[in-house]
């Protein structure tokens, strides 16, 4: 599993961390049960603070997609791959087709669409947390 960070991408890092790792997971990547590297290994490799790793982890553990085992390290849940995660992702992958589809025709780049996408989800995300918060 290769994980790439965007530092200049304005997504926050630990979000960019763990869904390259929820990706990783879903398309099989990376199996249920395997061991994830390190946190310090993550953080040396991506020259990025430990802490970080750690959230990313963490928050991925809270999912459900990971499971932590003190001194041992991270490893995949066995729970997390099913087939109606599958066919969630098939149903999400036809929506952004659709939606690059109508971006394309706004004669976008790719590096623009980035961004915007970018943005729009960190954003999502972030209501998201609020939401939780007020109920």
């Amino acid at each position: 599993m290769e994980l790439r960070i965007n530092f200049s991408s304005g997504v926050p890092i630990y979000v960019q961390l763990m869904e390259q790792i929820k990706h990783a997971v879903e398309t099989g990547a990376v199996r249920a049960g395997e061991q994830l590297p390190a946190i310090r290994k993550v953080a040396e490799d991506l020259a990025m603070n430990p802490n970080t790793v750690v959230r990313a982890y963490r928050e991925l553990e809270r999912d459900g997609i990971l499971e932590v085992r003190h001194g041992s390290g991270a490893y995949v849940s066995a729970t997390r791959t099913t087939a109606a995660k599958t066919a969630a992702l098939e149903r999400a992958g036809g929506i952004l087709s659709e939606a690059l589809e109508e971006v394309a025709a706004l004669g976008l780049t790719e590096a623009e669409t980035r961004r915007v996408f970018e943005s729009e989800f960190a954003q999502g995300r972030e209501r998201g947390r609020a939401t939780r918060r007020r109920t």
